[in-house]
């Protein structure tokens, strides 16, 4: 499971795909918020791309949850970076 995990935080694909939900919820946050859109977005993340592309020697349900794991550090790592950005920014 922790072998899984790792995989898929080095992803680049799912990176990038965190990276463009943080950027469209800072975007769109006065209209949608940011809880519901964040939370739907690595659900989404975590379960669309085993479905899709396989889960290799793991179970889909192993991959799902090593999914939401990795995606949710992913986005913890994001939302620090892109809140620290902002405040440098002013």
């Amino acid at each position: 499971m922790i072998e899984l995990i790792q995989s898929q935080l080095m992803d680049p694909f799912r990176i990038g795909l965190i990276v463009a939900l943080v950027f469209t919820m800072y975007r769109t946050r006065a209209a949608t918020g940011t809880l519901v859109p964040l939370a739907l977005g690595v659900v989404f993340v975590a379960v669309i791309l085993p479905s899709t592309q396989g889960t290799g020697s793991a179970d889909l349900t192993q991959s799902v949850l090593a999914g939401l794991v990795s995606k949710g550090i992913s986005l913890g790592i994001v939302l620090a970076r892109a809140v620290i950005f902002r405040r440098l920014r002013g």
